[in-house]
């Protein structure tokens, strides 16, 4: 396990998952209001595919620790909550556009999906998806899947 401080600056372009643990919760964010959480697990699918690479990541893994900037994605309004906890990142390095392809294949693994959550900007249903149980091998077969090889790091 590695501590989220720790987490590397990774300047290369990438996709990436993170993996949520959270009680049941109601929460908005941003124009999504009231949206009801269950209990277990939540899966984000994002890139990084700007200059910045996967720099993004650890944007992520930071304010779901510090929680100490405003928010500018959907996902940043988990990482602010309380109810939830960032236990684990899968990501590969890539430059190709694979994000919604990904999603596509975590939508058809997972119980249910929150409906235009991380989803603005394409035209898939969702990109945030929940499972009772710990996602871990969904979400690595989905990788394997878009034949990209994932690197897992375990916060918890």
């Amino acid at each position: 396990m590695q501590d989220k401080r720790d987490f590397p600056d990774i300047s290369e372009k990438g996709v990436y998952c993170l993996i949520f643990r959270n009680g049941n919760s109601v929460l908005d964010a941003g124009s999504l209001k009231n949206i009801e959480f269950s209990k277990g697990y939540h899966v984000y699918v994002g890139s990084a595919l700007g200059s910045g690479g996967l720099k993004r990541l650890k944007r992520h893994v930071l304010l779901s620790l510090e929680k100490n900037k405003k928010p500018r994605w959907h996902v940043d309004y988990l990482s602010f909550s309380h109810e939830f906890e960032l236990i684990s990142v899968i990501y590969a390095i890539t430059d190709k556009q694979v994000e919604c392809e990904l999603a596509g294949r975590l939508e058809s693994s997972f119980n249910d999906h929150i409906r235009g959550f991380g989803a603005g900007d394409c035209g898939c249903s969702s990109h945030l998806f929940y499972s009772k149980k710990r996602p871990l091998i969904l979400i690595k077969d989905a990788f394997n899947a878009v034949e990209l090889k994932s690197k897992v790091v375990h916060f918890v």
